[in-house]
């Protein structure tokens, strides 16, 4: 899987990254990696696609001043790296955070560089305009955009910024493959988003293009002639006498008179022979990006152009309703809930920009309702109401499945429900669906587990029947909390208020037995700790290592504070709480359900780029402090040292946080602090996460149009990190379509991968514009104990294209920000920056300099 995170941070020698994943050579601008590794001057896909969604951002944002707060003003932005945490606190206030456009910015530049390695894509020479089949190319590239504009308006973002990523790609890939640089060009070529232009000019078959070179750099090897062409890579299709090649060490067919190539994809003459016009190559390609990006302004409307790329610190509101007849009191919970927070941030920069809500019963779940309006929200909210079915278990699996393929990442899912699922066999789907997702899951339910009266009974239920909701809410980060109907308004209220991020704490023994106290151990890296109690409980005591006990009274106690709604109590423990081993003893009635969770402060690091910079022979540069400070005033709050792990050229650093550092309210930066090569201060922020993931499954579909009665071929590719692995691999697809594979089982050994071929059949009936959702499930066998991995898959069934889908952008003639001149040297405008990057996870960098000025498109 493709790193997804690119935090904030300054220019200079180093650049943060939590996570560093080595990827094979590419035939285009470099992912971030690379750029470090083998040319790090180089500008990457990465760079150019967030530098144009923050410049269109920006433009957004002086054209739309906020309804609430002083207009933006351009000069406030000369002179300074664009980062999309200062564009938010600028627009929305200080504080807002802008994690959720940065993860759909990630998930754009995610797909965009992964059309260098996905089977379907990376030697597809029309996704790279490579091959001179420029003509082919521009067919691809604004199909692409047409099938994000349409996945858009369905507002299924994520399958939209998937085909954003491939169409910037191969954009990007034409201003570096193509010799539009060396014909002198100064400006994007005017046609290649308009599909009814000619391109013109065109290097024809019979036509010799290239000299031979025997060099890694080729500055002279393009005959004189004015025609346009693109280079050949590797042995398909095979480079005609007298092509130009694409070139470097990867290309087979620069060894092929006419040898060497006329990539510019780096600054690397290894790599690129003519490395010495990568820089005006990636100003064009800028300038194009931020084009694409406008186009799609243009058609989207600012509004929907926002939910694109998420533009809003808010994050959404999500509801999966039962709508039994026994769930009146918690539909009337709901409603008052989603009320209440449109109530409270109507207007705000917090109010939700997007809203799901998903009925269920049985048989039935859904129709799914999206929308951004909050008035429709409530409108078809309130028009739900408890009808008929009174029996268990119910659908709820599949209605929350079909809200997580609607639901933007990183945001909260809340199910309502009485009963058991009767899907239950979806649990490990769903369980991945909301990790691939990074949305929580809390699952609100009106029935006690071990209570066996209410609903009617079809069948004789397990005791254990609600435990899918408590693997798919501990994976999600969220919680299933039961209560009863006359508290189940308090206890949404609690649920909806809560925004930590909490992990559950083990304890001996897993269940309450009568006359044994459960223990569990706090550590150091632990603060906001809460026990969570419900069931038919007559008392509890928790006691900390040092002896010190509470019970079940309400209230402020000398360990915390306790508040009870029925048969639910939760203790919030002070800060910070006493490590050690505590114990909690339960005297009760049937089996109540405890769970202690608690905020986990562990901080891992990789600094990359140590040795990029310096001199040879000269001592590496090191960071030894994490520094945490305040947000917005800056101010320092704490640092800790940093370990660390491995071989110190390696750059991998780890901190231990105290609880005392994060005990304070309030949002904090994280500041590494250290020296560089010659003992002068180096100082780096930026923010902090990773993953890691036994099984990596990837699942990648066709480039072009999905058509009814069509067949698409699949790709399947399944990498082991851990070995060796005995896997069975099962798939699912909508209803009326048809799938088959030729992989059903698979073992790998450590590091080792293996492909598969699915075949998708389109049935004629199938609606145009639809999507279709395409699962992948790895399973381990009885040898190989490894968790179920999904890999998911949407794509899209397109009507025919209406002519001119893509007519010059209305926006056009305002200001928009793009580089300067072909050697990006300093000057005072607006510097090109990291933009600030994707989700929690696992973020790419490089480094590289520049500038940044108003330039107008009055003239496309």
């Amino acid at each position: 899987m493709l790193p997804t995170d690119v935090p904030p941070s300054h220019l200079g020698p180093s650049a943060l990254l939590l996570l560093q994943l080595l990827l094979p050579p590419t035939s285009a601008f470099f992912p971030n990696i690379w750029s470090l590794l083998a040319a790090p001057s180089s500008i990457t896909h990465q760079d150019l696609t967030e530098e144009a969604a923050l410049n269109v951002t920006l433009q957004l944002f002086l054209e739309q001043p906020p309804p609430s707060r002083p207009p933006l003003h351009l000069k406030d932005f000369l002179g300074r790296t664009l980062l999309a945490d200062d564009l938010f606190a600028a627009y929305f206030g200080p504080g807002s955070p802008s994690r959720r456009f940065r993860a759909a910015l990630g998930e754009v530049s995610r797909a965009n560089a992964a059309q260098d390695f996905l089977s379907t894509s990376k030697n597809d020479p029309d996704q790279h305009f490579d091959a001179e089949r420029l003509g082919q190319g521009r067919t691809r590239l604004v199909e692409a955009l047409r099938e994000t504009v349409v996945a858009a308006r369905a507002l299924d973002h994520t399958l939209a910024r998937q085909r954003l990523g491939a169409a910037l790609h191969a954009l990007q890939d034409f201003y570096s493959h193509s010799n539009w640089v060396e014909l002198g060009k100064q400006q994007p070529h005017p046609h290649l988003l308009w599909p009814r232009q000619k391109l013109g000019n065109l290097a024809q078959v019979g036509d010799h293009t290239c000299f031979d070179c025997h060099e890694l750099s080729c500055p002279g090897n393009l005959l004189g002639s004015t025609l346009l062409t693109s280079g050949y890579f590797g042995t398909h299709p095979s480079k005609p006498p007298g092509k130009c090649s694409h070139g470097g060490h990867f290309d087979r067919s620069s060894s092929q008179p006419p040898r060497g190539g006329i990539n510019k994809d780096s600054t690397s003459p290894g790599f690129s022979p003519h490395h010495m016009l990568h820089l005006q190559a990636a100003k064009l390609a800028l300038l194009a990006s931020i084009q694409a990006f406008s186009l799609l302004r243009s058609r989207l409307g600012d509004r929907g152009f926002s939910r694109l790329l998420d533009i809003s610190p808010a994050s959404s509101l999500s509801f999966v309703l039962d709508t039994t007849g026994s769930m009146g009191e918690e539909i009337n919970a709901a409603k008052i809930q989603a009320r209440r927070i449109m109530e409270q941030r109507r207007g705000s920069p917090m109010e939700p920009a997007h809203y799901v809500l998903v009925p269920f019963h049985d048989p039935g779940f859904g129709p799914v309702f999206t929308t951004s309006d909050p008035d429709n929200f409530w409108q078809q909210l309130n028009e739900i109401h408890a009808l008929g079915g009174g029996d268990e278990p119910e659908m709820c699996l599949s209605a929350l499945e079909l809200a997580l393929l609607h639901t933007p990442p990183l945001s909260d899912i809340f199910v309502f429900t009485d009963a058991s699922p009767k899907d239950a066999f979806l649990t490990n789907r769903v369980e991945s669906l909301t990790q691939e997702r990074r949305c929580r899951v809390t699952f609100l339910v009106t029935e006690d587990p071990s209570r066996g009266q209410g609903r009617a009974r079809r069948e004789v239920l397990s005791p254990l029947r609600f435990d899918p909701y408590e693997v798919v809410a501990l994976a999600s980060g969220g919680e299933v909390i039961f209560t009863k109907d006359q508290h189940i308004q308090d206890v949404a209220a609690i649920v909806a208020d809560s925004m930590a991020d909490l992990v559950t704490l083990p304890l001996e023994p897993p269940v309450v037995v009568p006359g044994r106290p459960l223990v569990f151990s706090v550590d150091g890296l632990l603060q906001r700790v809460t026990v969570r109690i419900h069931g038919d409980v007559s008392s509890f005591w928790i006691r900390n290592p040092e002896g010190v006990s509470q019970g079940q009274e309400e209230g402020q106690g000398p360990l915390g504070y306790t508040r009870r709604f029925g048969q639910f109590w939760i203790v919030t423990m002070n800060d910070p709480p006493q490590t050690g081993t505590w114990e909690i003893r339960v005297t009760a009635k049937g089996n109540p359900r405890v769970r202690v969770q608690g905020l986990q402060t562990q901080l891992l690091v990789e600094v990359t780029g140590l040795g990029s910079r310096g001199n040879p022979g000269h001592p590496l540069p090191h960071f030894s402090h994490v520094v945490f400070r305040g947000v917005p005033d800056g101010a320092e709050l704490g640092r800790v040292p940093l370990e660390p792990k491995g071989p110190r050229e390696r750059g991998l650093l780890s901190a231990s946080l105290p609880p005392t550092l994060l005990s304070a309210a309030g949002s904090f930066s994280l500041e590494l602090i250290g020296q560089d090569g010659g003992g002068r201060d180096l100082h780096r922020a930026a923010p902090q996460a990773c993953a890691v993931v036994p099984v990596l499954l990837e699942l990648s579909g066709p480039p072009g149009i999905l058509a009814p009665g069509s067949k698409a071929p699949l790709s399947l590719h399944i990498a082991s990190f851990s070995g060796p692995q005995d896997l069975d691999l099962t798939t699912s697809v909508n209803s009326s379509f048809a799938l088959t594979s030729n992989l059903s089982r698979v073992r790998l050994e450590q590091n080792e991968s293996a492909w598969g071929r699915l075949w998708l059949e389109v049935p004629d009936a199938a609606a145009p514009d639809s999507v279709v959702t395409v699962t992948v499930t790895a399973t381990g066998r009885e040898a190989s104990p490894v968790a179920p991995t999904n890999a998911f898959l949407q794509l899209l069934v397109l009507a025919p294209a209406p002519q001119d889908q893509f007519a010059a952008p209305a926006h056009s003639s305002g200001p928009v920000l793009t580089t300067a001149s072909p050697a990006f040297r300093p000057s005072p405008l607006v510097t090109w920056g990291r933009a600030g990057g994707g989700p929690a996870g696992n973020p790419w960098w490089g480094t590289l300099g520049g500038v940044l000025l108003l330039l107008g498109l009055a003239s496309w």
